[in-house]
């Protein structure tokens, strides 16, 4: 993973600790130092090709109304999810976001059919067809959406967060967020709940830069948003999304704090390739900044430190790219195919009573 010079400026020392808002720094780290063996690098990379891959070919569905309604895309994303799913225990911590998810799930391990068949609207969806592009849920890596409200998921976070602590099973939630919900009161207002009652809980701020269409910059007093948690006495870093190895390392470290109960913000700079949403040409930024942007892939940058430090040949990673491929597209068939949810089904699974007696 090449040497680069990061936006950010980061100059604080990574050991210092007790300075409780930093910017990680700019290192060039590797695999090893982080502790991570040679397969988990190959399988970090596979994790994040099959997003690609995934949303790539779910685009081309869209094209052809095989999806409908919204389709919110995580290209160019891809190192958070992946890095933070490394960081985390699946199964035991929980996970909690908007509406651009289906990164976040697959990362998690959700079965690719699944999420397929869900932005088809199919009964075996994740979300047994009634969620959507926007509503990902999986009771198996507790991963609790999927959210379409801008902002209005980081109460439940907090929430989560809260029975993790209340019930004492050492579990820890990442509460995964766009720039544009920091500017929403339900953020402020949970955070500082957060810091009150020490809750196990990351609120990673996924800074794409751009809240739909305007940059964070004309949106923003502040733009920097790991700074707020100044205000609220947590902890907060800054750290560069497009490179795998730094958000492993920042996310260990603020997953560890979260055990200990000491909250924080991780805002992780990142850059959405795509638009906000299928219906969204991006003319607000220009084609030299979108191309400057692609020269940092994230799995690209990955797939040359995987060869440079001989982890794989060129060969192993095409033949990689050939299986995710081949995955994916029996995903697509498997979506076309599933039958549409009943009508009849149209109340299960809202509550957990049979008998639904708030519809009653």
């Amino acid at each position: 993973m090449s040497k680069r010079s990061k936006s950010n400026g980061a100059t604080t020392s990574d050991a210092d600790i007790g300075v409780k808002v930093r910017e990680f720094p700019d290192v060039e780290r590797s695999h090893q130092s982080l502790g991570l063996a040679d397969e988990r690098v190959v399988a970090l990379y596979r994790n994040m090709l099959l997003q690609r891959r995934f949303e790539e070919r779910a685009a081309q569905m869209y094209g052809k109304q095989k999806i409908a309604g919204f389709l919110h895309l995580y290209i160019g994303q891809e190192a958070v999810s992946a890095a933070s799913a490394e960081a985390l225990n699946i199964g035991a911590d929980s996970v909690i976001t908007a509406y651009r998810d289906h990164g976040i799930g697959l990362a998690l391990g959700m079965d690719t059919n699944a999420c397929m068949a869900e932005l088809f609207g199919k009964r075996d969806g994740c979300s047994r067809g009634k969620g959507g592009s926007m509503h990902y849920f999986s009771s198996e890596h507790r991963l609790f959406g999927g959210h379409g409200i801008v902002g209005g998921h980081v109460p439940v976070g907090t929430g989560i967060a809260f029975a993790h602590k209340y019930k004492e099973d050492g579990g820890v939630c990442l509460c995964f967020l766009g720039d544009g919900a920091v500017g929403q009161g339900a953020f402020h207002e949970a955070i500082n709940l957060a810091s009150l009652y020490k809750l196990p809980i990351v609120y990673v701020i996924e800074n794409n830069q751009y809240a739909m269409g305007t940059a964070t910059d004309r949106a923003f007093a502040e733009p920097d948003f790991y700074k707020q948690a100044l205000g609220y006495n947590m902890h907060g870093a800054l750290v560069d999304g497009m490179d795998v190895f730094d958000v492993y390392h920042a996310m260990s470290h603020h997953v560890e704090l979260a055990r200990k109960f000491e909250p924080s913000i991780l805002e992780v700079r990142t850059y959405r390739y795509r638009g906000h949403s299928m219906s969204d040409p991006g003319n607000y930024r220009t084609k030299e900044e979108l191309d400057a942007k692609k020269g940092d892939d994230p799995i690209i940058r990955l797939k040359a430190y995987i060869i440079e430090h001989d982890l794989a040949s060129n060969e192993d990673l095409d033949a990689v790219d050939e299986e995710v491929k081949k995955e994916v597209m029996e995903s697509v068939s498997f979506a076309d195919e599933n039958p549409f949810p009943e009508l009849s089904e149209i109340y299960e699974n809202v509550y957990a009573q049979e008998d639904y007696p708030f519809l009653a």
